[in-house]
């Protein structure tokens, strides 16, 4: 973990970028026009290869924060979520709280914003079918890009970070 990340400062997309090339992790880069739901992004979907993801910044009923990522498709349901987490009843997360914890605003979600979380102040939940994936589209901090990289990839770098990555079967709605 860098200095900057210790101490809770900013690295941003720079530091995402060379975080990628410092760990040999290979990935591919996609410009494109904003998005902002799930929806929106499906047009782009077609065109860039791997698992596409969706995210949710969640708070539970204790006060601890929880960043989900799941496949884009996935009804994540909120109300088995908890069980599997180990928490009580979970609830979105105002786009304030986001915005200070992990430095990006909704639309913009990511696992990879964890390079701007303090250890500790939010848990990253992997979905195991995207952890494993050897591709899995996310944004690089901004809805104006698509980063592709392994699951593993992903979690070596919330690792990198110093955060701890739940990985699980995330439940989601029949």
């Amino acid at each position: 973990m860098t200095d900057t990340a210790a101490a809770g400062g900013r690295r941003g997309e720079a530091g995402l970028l060379a975080d990628l090339r410092a760990l040999a992790i290979p990935f591919a880069a996609h410009e494109h026009p904003a998005t902002f739901t799930v929806a929106e992004s499906r047009a782009l979907d077609a065109g860039i290869p791997g698992a596409h993801s969706k995210n949710l910044f969640l708070k539970d009923a204790g006060g601890a924060f929880w960043l989900v990522t799941v496949p884009a498709a996935a009804r994540v349901d909120l109300k088995a979520l908890p069980a599997a987490l180990g928490c009580r009843r979970l609830s979105f997360a105002r786009a304030a709280e986001m915005e200070r914890l992990i430095g990006v605003s909704p639309g913009s979600v990511t696992p990879l914003a964890m390079i701007d979380a303090a250890p500790g102040t939010v848990t990253p939940v992997i979905d195991a079918g995207l952890a494993r994936a050897e591709r899995v589209n996310v944004h690089p901090l901004r809805n104006t890009a698509t980063i592709g990289l392994a699951g593993a990839g992903v979690l070596r770098l919330l690792r990198h970070w110093g955060h701890a990555p739940v990985v699980i079967a995330v439940p989601v709605a029949a």
